[in-house]
């Protein structure tokens, strides 16, 4: 019996798939905003601080001070989604007998 917790949890983990246009997929249907959101929030601020905490402070921001503080937020995000999207890759199948030798020396590595 799984807590009501756990299954939260397990209700939100990212589909698994194995073929890059799959993961295309999933990044545009939006499935990484959720958990990667967050982490982009945390880690833009932090960098917004040490990028160009001086500048903005000092009130000598132009449209480039701004493009940076924009891009501080964007890459976290795009970076977390990666690793989200990482975590859910499975290796491709490819039924040949070099596939089954490869699932046998993984077992036998357990």
């Amino acid at each position: 019996m799984r807590s009501s917790a756990m299954r939260a949890v397990a209700g939100r983990r990212c589909p698994p798939w194995s073929r890059p246009g799959e993961a295309i997929r999933l990044f545009a249907r939006g499935t990484t905003v959720h958990p990667c959101f967050p982490v982009a929030g945390v880690v833009g601020c932090v960098l917004l601080a040490i990028n160009e905490g001086t500048q903005l402070a000092s009130g000598q921001a132009g449209w480039l001070t701004w493009v940076q503080v924009g891009l501080n937020f964007v890459v976290p995000f795009l970076v977390a989604s990666y690793g989200y999207l990482t975590a859910a890759r499975v290796p491709r199948v490819h039924g040949s007998a070099a596939g089954e030798q490869d699932n046998g020396a993984q077992a036998g590595t357990l």
